[in-house]
């Protein structure tokens, strides 16, 4: 196709919001309900978004089992569990928030686990004082993501979802919308907004080993933000979750919820031995997912491992009826991709890379930008998770804060006096976009992600230190050289190859992030584990904050208010789950 003939359609509207999972579509709601227009892009089909993965529950003080329970004791656990990273004052906004976040669900259909007498049911998982996470049997993602859909579809709100955002419009540091195409036909779409909400995800795709599927959270939220003047914070703090599965190989990292633990499943290594002994005696396999990752790292680095690099989750004690009713998912889900049956034999599995607890640098209150009307949610920003998120809590996140974004980017379309537009911005997304689809060079692009991801894999995964950083940031940059010579081909199946070539400019840029960062956080936090630097160090209790032009700043991070701080020191984690 010649790309300057490509068609081209012009579509304005007053909130765009990149990405259609549950931050994305929370938001939109928000802002159809005070009327306003709002249109909602996404890369992959609205039902089949990321959310929907999402296994285990979300959290809020609701007191329905634990009456003693409240938003500070919900506040004081995510902060002590991140490690001292996360910003008190967004920690506070979620737990306070929470419980009107639950309602919200109610509102919109949400079927919900419940007592007897009608409450809504909620679990213990790791961390938590008090059981204060509710769920919809182990898929309660998904659940989310149906009631979210369904209330969209009650109000009408616009929403694409073949369209893949390629740059977001900046004129004198100011969004005035996104370009992008379609990635079935190739047609362009100019859309014109007064605000913009970038809800399209986080970057652990680009470990080789991951539970995200293929061609989602492969770092375009901090490509785009970045590269419309936004800076990423804490990049470096990705949580590996200790259970995704090894084969078949299209699906290597797929998760075993933590509710296969939770229930009583059981960790032996090669050898039959039940290993989380030796690194968390009293709490076991029901630590916190940065222990049993690491242990089950070290068990397969110092060759206890089994023969195809795993170690082995077993639940087949467990009563039959209890697997089918309690872990229904994780029971079809290896039916169907290994025909196994895990009432009768176990589960190999490896740590998998899971979650961007890092993202976009946001203000606390409203989750704005550096760039006036450009907004973060969801994992796409940062700020509640720190060095290691708190189970349950990122489904909470998305609900309060698609709510304060939905109204905080309706409050900037209101107050601008006229939408000032670049022509030039314009014409450097359309040409970014030709100069790609006229690229013959020999380099493959799906070649090249692959050679990311075993970079990543083989020098900032579990275990981390300065040499092997060095050496990962010296493959980037001939990745990157490489990158200049690739060769785009549509093709009859439409324009995958075109979106595969952004996604890896993204894959590009959050990995030279997260190498840098990883590199100046000299310590051992949470999930990030340096093997030279084995232990905290008080001083970079900070957050590192990254741009291209300035690489990796430090950050102070706000004191905690006393009413939570009181609390923190009491937290007993033994014997819970983290999910």
């Amino acid at each position: 196709m010649n790309a300057t003939h490509a068609r081209e359609r012009r579509v304005s509207t007053t909130v765009l919001v990149i990405g259609t999972g549950g931050s994305g579509l929370r938001a939109a709601i928000e802002v159809a309900e005070q009327g306003v227009d709002v249109l909602a892009v996404g890369k992959r089909p609205r039902n089949d978004a990321h959310t929907s993965l999402a296994a285990g529950g979300i959290n809020a003080a609701l007191g329905t089992m634990d009456a003693d329970d409240s938003w500070q004791q919900h506040a004081a656990d995510t902060i002590k569990e991140s490690y001292g990273l996360a910003n008190p004052h967004t920690v506070e906004i979620v737990t306070r928030g929470a419980e009107q976040g639950i309602r919200d669900l109610e509102r919109y259909g949400m079927n919900f686990a419940r007592e007897h007498d009608g409450r809504i049911s909620q679990r213990f998982f790791g961390a938590h004082k008090y059981r204060r996470t509710a769920f919809a049997g182990d898929y309660t993602g998904l659940e989310i993501q149906r009631a979210l859909v369904t209330r969209s579809e009650q109000l009408e709100i616009p929403i694409l979802d073949s369209v893949y955002i390629t740059r977001i419009l900046v004129h004198d540091n100011a969004v005035f919308g996104a370009y992008g195409f379609d990635l079935v036909d190739g047609t362009r779409y100019l859309i014109h907004a007064d605000a913009v909400i970038l809800a399209a995800g986080g970057h652990n795709r680009i470990w080789r080993r991951t539970s995200s599927r293929r061609d989602e959270n492969t770092g375009d939220s901090f490509r785009l933000a970045v590269e419309a003047g936004g800076r990423l914070r804490d990049p470096e703090l990705v949580q590996f979750h200790p259970s995704g599965i090894l084969e078949p190989e299209n699906a290597a990292g797929t998760l075993i919820s933590e509710a296969a633990r939770g229930e009583g499943g059981i960790l032996r290594n090669a050898l039959g031995e039940r290993f989380m002994e030796r690194y968390d005696p009293e709490r076991m396999e029901l630590s916190t997912r940065d222990r049993v990752a690491l242990a089950a790292y070290t068990e397969i680095k110092e060759g206890r491992g089994t023969p195809k690099g795993g170690v082995l989750l077993d639940v087949s004690h467990l009563p039959r009826e209890t697997i089918m009713t309690r872990l229904p998912r994780v029971y079809q889900t290896m039916m169907e991709l290994q025909m196994l049956d895990i009432t009768k034999d176990p589960i190999e599995i490896a740590p998998t890379a899971h979650y961007s607890m890092g993202g976009v640098w946001v203000r606390p209150e409203d989750h704005s930008t550096d760039v006036d009307g450009l907004y973060a949610i969801g994992e796409a920003s940062s700020g509640l998770h720190g060095a290691n998120r708190l189970g349950g809590n990122s489904l909470i996140e998305l609900l309060v804060f698609g709510r304060i974004v939905g109204q905080a980017a309706t409050a900037h379309a209101a107050g601008l006096d006229a939408q000032r537009r670049s022509a030039d911005a314009v014409a450097q997304a359309r040409g970014e976009i030709d100069d790609l689809l006229a690229a013959d060079g020999s380099e493959n692009v799906r070649a090249l992600q692959r050679a990311i991801r075993n970079t990543m894999t083989e020098h900032a995964g579990v275990v981390r230190d300065e040499e092997g950083l060095t050496a990962g940031l010296a493959e980037l940059d001939a990745i990157e050289a490489r990158m200049a010579d690739v060769g785009i081909h549509p093709d009859i199946a439409g324009f995958q190859d075109l979106a595969h070539a952004f996604d890896l400019k993204s894959s590009a840029l959050a990995a030279r992030a997260t190498l840098e960062a990883a590199r100046e956080r000299r310590e051992t936090r949470g999930a990030h584990n340096r093997s030279d630097y084995p232990d905290l160090d008080p001083a970079l209790r900070v957050n590192l904050v990254w741009s291209p032009t300035t690489g990796v700043v430090r950050e102070e991070i706000p004191p905690v208010p006393d009413e939570i701080a009181a609390l923190m020191g009491e937290v007993d984690t033994t014997g819970k789950l983290l999910e």
